[in-house]
C-alpha cells in the first residue's frame, strides 16, 4: 500500500488569501475607481481592516488544528 503523502495544513489558507486579495482589489477599484460617496474611514475598514481580520482568523485556525 501506497504512503500517503503529507499535505500543507495552510493550503486553504492560502487559496482563501489569493480569492481574499482578488475580492478586495475589486473592491478597491470600484471604491477608487468610481464616484464613491464613502468617506476615508470607510473605505479603509472595508479595504484592509476587515479582510486582515478575516485571514488572521482563518490562519489561526488552520495553524491550531492537530
Amino acid at each position: 500500500m501506497e504512503s500517503a503523502t503529507k499535505r500543507n495544513p495552510l493550503l486553504p489558507w492560502w487559496i482563501g488569501l489569493g480569492i481574499v486579495a482578488v475580492a478586495d482589489l475589486w473592491v478597491a477599484y470600484k471604491m477608487l475607481g468610481a464616484d464613491c460617496q464613502a468617506t476615508g474611514i470607510a473605505e479603509l475598514i472595508v479595504v484592509i481592516v476587515i479582510p486582515a481580520v478575516y485571514l488572521a482568523l482563518m490562519f489561526l485556525t488552520f495553524k491550531s488544528q492537530p
